[in-house]
């Protein structure tokens, strides 16, 4: 059992993540590498200052762009967009973890009238054709899914069929995404891009307990530091409390995770054993803690847990993006801003890329954070690479 001070539980989290001190990661291999340590980072497709995955990587990887994000996608094939934690990026080499999801997939697909017959003129039209996005196949009608028959468990509702056989033939990894335009996805067939070994390589989980052993492991990763409770963090994994405490002690038992106590907290968290080494840098003062400014995405994994680095920050954050207008503490897009060790406000920032300009709403400091000019001249630079970034050559407010 290890013992940290709520300021040591920061500085291992932050230098796990790759936002303290020098920049860990850099360029289009710095974005792929920080992709494999964290294993996935959310997608969502809202762009007010970028999409969340891209800022997600700003933060951390210098000289980030969003075209690096795209080639690793759709012209490298390093990473996959997939599902995970609700839509999610993650590496091409875990494909084989999915395989019983995919087959999930598959049996709920041929349980549907009409579905197996639409997917044979789609996989054919594609064939011949190339990428097709909803608009451009020529599948006509509509499909009714309930929640016994469409892949998701949990939804119902009628949707074009162009648009419900490309997402049922995706789910079941018969296409990946070609391309992107603006929100419009474009699909090909996945063994145009994928190896035949790949896409048939055997699940290393031999069980539905061995995935989430896997699964919960690799969120603790991503995250840094992780408690066994109910958690955000744990979004897309299927389990009960019950099922979640076991995974926790077979992986303690396993050795694969180790325990921490945190001053001022009541439960135990848990950190990779992998990550030992760092836990002794952060102990024995050994970190390189170099003060940075960075702009957190609203879906960051280092925010996974909002309950969590509450305990942790004393930081209170919620992404608005859902909550109407007038209930609103901040604004509709905020990201979380980080200084050093610190949580110390958040901005609203607003890409106009017609005009290049990128509208600074509002900047909120926390209670006790001291405006300096380093601060105000830290917080300028961040700005300027978030302008940048968005492709803005002004800056208003």
């Amino acid at each position: 059992m290890i013992s940290m001070t709520r300021e040591q539980a920061r500085r291992f989290i932050l230098s796990k993540q790759g936002l303290l001190g020098k920049y860990r990661f850099a360029g289009k291999e710095g974005a792929y590498r920080y992709v494999r340590q964290a294993g996935c980072i959310q997608y969502d497709p809202v762009d007010v200052c970028g999409k969340n995955a891209e800022l997600t990587l700003q933060s951390r990887v210098r000289g980030f762009s969003r075209k690096m994000l795209a080639d690793l996608l759709y012209k490298d094939r390093l990473l996959v967009d997939y599902t995970d934690k609700e839509l999610s990026i993650w590496p091409r080499e875990d494909w084989p973890y999915f395989s019983a999801y995919r087959e999930r997939s598959k049996a709920h697909g041929k349980g549907f009238p009409g579905i197996p017959e639409l997917e044979e003129q789609a996989v054919a039209y594609i064939r011949a054709h190339g990428p097709v996005s909803s608009d451009t196949l020529p599948v006509q009608g509509k499909i009714f899914w309930h929640s016994s028959m469409h892949w998701s468990g949990n939804w119902h509702g009628t949707s074009p069929a162009a648009r419900s056989v490309l997402e049922q033939l995706y789910t079941d990894g018969v296409l990946l995404i070609h391309h992107k335009s603006g929100s419009r996805k474009f699909y090909d067939l996945a063994d145009r891009y994928f190896s035949r070994d790949l896409l048939e390589a055997e699940n290393p989980c031999p069980d539905e307990t061995a995935f989430r052993k896997w699964r919960i492991k690799r969120r603790i990763g991503a995250a840094g530091l992780l408690w066994n409770r109910r958690s955000d963090a744990f979004l897309g994994i299927e389990m009960t409390a019950d099922e979640r405490e076991a995974v926790f002690e077979q992986l303690e038992a396993d050795g694969a995770i180790r325990k921490t106590m945190v001053d001022g907290i009541r439960f135990p968290l848990y950190f990779l054993a992998e990550d030992l080494p760092l836990a002794d840098a952060v102990l024995n003062d050994a970190v390189d803690r170099k003060l940075r400014l960075e702009f957190l995405a609203p879906l960051d994994p280092m925010l996974w847990d909002r309950k969590l680095v509450e305990a942790i920050w004393d930081y209170q954050y919620s992404w608005e993006i859902y909550t109407p207008a007038e209930k609103r503490k901040f604004g509709y897009y905020v990201l979380p801003m980080l200084y050093g060790e610190k949580l110390a406000g958040r901005i609203e920032a607003a890409a106009d890329r017609k005009a290049e300009t990128l509208v600074v709403k509002n900047i909120w400091y926390e209670a006790g954070i001291r405006q300096t000019k380093k601060l105000e001249a830290a917080v300028d630079a961040a700005v300027g690479r978030l302008a940048k970034f968005n492709g803005c050559r002004t800056i208003t407010q």
